[in-house]
């Protein structure tokens, strides 16, 4: 039998690559053309805003934002895709979809929140509670070394004031657990 391309490092590497490659791409034009991509964010609870859930994640304020994503959602996409019993793609639209919804709906109204970070926060807590309960030893090592790496972030869902979306965080690590729940909670 065949193995297939999927599920594999070399696949893995691949498909993180390209969908980081996708938010440089969207950053390069965003500075290019005459008018700002950014209007495409998340404006909460409005019907403009809808749109945001789709685009928010590939939107970055600065060359500075989209490398304190880039590099924190490349690795977390390896890990996610290099199992196929995480059912990686499924689970990164769960998360996609859901942190952008939430964010619309928790989101402070007078603000347009972009960024790849409520994905990185789901995909961090996806990892972690997929260790738990799909009961592997290679998904509870990977849900540790998660939380050894990347636990810190937690403290970015709590309240605070400024530019950072913090409610996307909440959305986001939110998503990552449903996402989790759902696909793992047998």
């Amino acid at each position: 039998m065949a193995r297939t391309k999927s599920g594999t490092w070399s696949h893995a590497v691949e498909t993180s690559s390209l969908s980081v490659a996708l938010i440089f791409l969207v950053e390069l034009l965003d500075h290019i053309l005459p008018v700002s991509l950014d209007g495409l964010g998340i404006v909460p609870r409005t019907p403009r805003g809808l749109a945001g859930i789709i685009f928010s994640p590939l939107l970055h304020s600065n060359w500075a934002h989209l490398m304190a994503n880039a590099f924190p959602l490349f690795i977390l996409l390896i890990v996610l895709f290099w199992d196929r019993r995480y059912y990686p793609e499924q689970a990164l639209i769960s998360i996609w979809v859901a942190s952008g919804f939430g964010t619309w709906l928790i989101g402070r109204g007078d603000a347009i929140h972009i960024g790849a970070s409520s994905v990185i926060y789901g995909l961090v807590v996806y990892l972690i509670a997929a260790g738990w309960w799909m009961r592997s030893w290679r998904a509870v090592i990977v849900a540790v070394l998660v939380l050894v790496f990347y636990g810190g972030i937690f403290y970015g869902v709590l309240p605070q004031r400024g530019m950072i979306s913090w409610e996307g965080h909440l959305a986001g690590a939110l998503a990552g657990w449903w996402a989790a729940r759902r696909n793992h909670n047998q």
